[in-house]
């Protein structure tokens, strides 16, 4: 999202009234410039950003650990899959003025729209647990105390910020704390690291057909391609077309070559920034933890080790920096992605632009989902455990998710001449292709 300051919404409509998309208009003072940086580098930065959250490291952290070097490969063949699903998510908004589920609604059955909603509602809430679970986890490694007061303030802070704080406002702070994941590329510069193995199993893996390694590809694939990244940077667009008083590329075709272009530009460094941290992180791991034999993350404490050879006594801190900062990030998106797809299905208002008054479908979906993540915390999962197989629930539930896209994007009455095509498209049907033969792979070799 675009860091500009919250505008006041004349003649709002009653919350039954259909969430259709006419763009508000934006002061010159808070719209942002065309060919500015805050322009280029909006959505798909901050879903990049929020793809590596708690989960996504605990992730590629066990898969380091656990595998070594072998799993490299992943990021690579992830990254353009990735950013083919973003950049369809990001035409779907930019071009139809709506989010994903606003413009399901009326082309699909409603079976299959509440359907939708409801495999986004779960995959979320469980990845918010997750996330909530570990976030506090870390804070009381360095701090001290139980991490259930931890779980329980970092959860009624996200809340409360995403409702009463503009989200862009709110991202302008988190942005930094993301910089502490780079201390895992610092990481892998100071340790002994084998780059001509990293490069043969990056470029030309052996792939091993064991349900452990099975799994860990779908949930490395599921910590990537996670289903609420979709949905967000739909909803983002849309949001800030909003801000800038735009029209949608079907009403201004004008500005397509130019807003396709910055789509593009944006999706590709938010996910190869992304991705680029993924790998390192795997690196920095399988240097440390795998080469003194771990095999298994069960603890924090134990996560937190690969990263004592740059941190030294302070790794501890280091690793819960970006636990937290990159937990902060993504729960707002979590719950927020969840909250545009149930008001949109059922015709609500919705954006973090209104006010809580404004759009009360909206935020009682983004503090309900936030309350439920943070009840998960109570249960006996263990939190590092819990990361992990959200990612691996992600890997499975994103793909019916994954189908509803490229249904929505590739039809002509909905996205007229910006309807995906060629090898976006291509690349998209890879991605279903990808993800269902790991999960199916996974599922066969448990019964094997």
């Amino acid at each position: 999202m675009r860091e500009t300051a919250p505008i006041a919404c004349p003649n709002l409509r009653d919350e039954t009234e259909r969430d259709e998309p006419v763009p508000l208009a934006a002061s010159p003072e808070t719209r942002p410039k065309r060919g500015s940086v805050s322009r280029l580098f909006g959505a798909g930065l901050i879903t990049g950003a929020a793809d590596d959250d708690p989960s996504g490291i605990v992730t590629y952290s066990q898969a380091g650990a656990q595998f070594g070097y072998q799993l490299g490969w992943t990021m690579l063949v992830s990254l353009p899959l990735l950013a083919a699903v973003q950049q369809i998510a990001a035409r779907v908004g930019r071009t139809t003025g709506r989010g994903l589920i606003a413009n399901l609604r009326g082309h699909a059955p409603r079976t299959v729209l509440i359907g939708t909603v409801l495999l986004l509602a779960i995959a979320n809430v469980i990845n918010l647990g997750a996330d909530l679970g570990a976030m506090g986890e870390v804070a009381a490694l360095v701090i001290g105390g139980p991490p259930h007061p931890y779980v329980i303030a970092f959860g009624a802070f996200c809340a409360i910020a995403q409702i009463f704080i503009h989200y862009a406002s709110y991202v302008r702070f988190l942005r930094w704390l993301t910089l502490s994941l780079f201390a895992y590329v610092a990481t892998t510069l100071a340790v002994a690291v084998p780059w001509g193995e990293v490069a043969m199993r990056t470029l030309l893996p052996t792939i091993s057909t064991t349900p452990d390694y099975l799994l860990a590809v779908v949930a490395i694939f599921g910590t990537t391609i996670g289903p609420y990244l979709i949905f967000w940077q739909a909803a983002e667009e849309v949001e800030d077309l909003k801000l800038d008083g735009g029209q949608p590329l079907l009403s201004d075709s004008a500005s397509a070559t130019s807003e396709l272009r910055r789509i593009r530009l944006d999706t590709w460094l938010g996910i190869g920034f992304s991705n680029l941290v993924g790998l390192f992180i795997i690196i920095a791991t399988a240097a440390t933890l795998h080469a003194q034999g771990a095999q298994a993350i069960t603890s924090a404490e134990q996560a937190a080790q690969a990263l004592r050879p740059i941190a030294g006594s302070f790794a501890a801190s280091a690793f819960a920096a970006g636990i937290i900062g990159t937990g902060l990030l993504a729960v707002p998106v979590l719950a927020g992605s969840a909250a545009y797809a149930t008001g949109e299905a059922f015709g609500r208002p919705v954006g973090l632009g209104r006010r809580p008054t404004e759009a009360k479908t909206f935020y009682t979906v983004v503090g309900l989902a936030t309350l439920i993540g943070t009840a998960l915390h109570f249960t006996s999962l263990d939190p590092m455990r819990a990361l992990f197989w959200s990612a691996v629930i992600n890997g499975v539930l994103v793909i019916p998710i994954l189908v509803v896209l490229l249904t929505v994007a590739r039809d002509e009455k909905i996205m007229g001449q910006f309807r995906a095509r060629g090898p976006l498209l291509w690349l998209g049907w890879m991605t279903v292709a990808t993800m269902t033969l790991s999960a199916f792979a996974t599922a066969i070799s448990w019964f094997i």
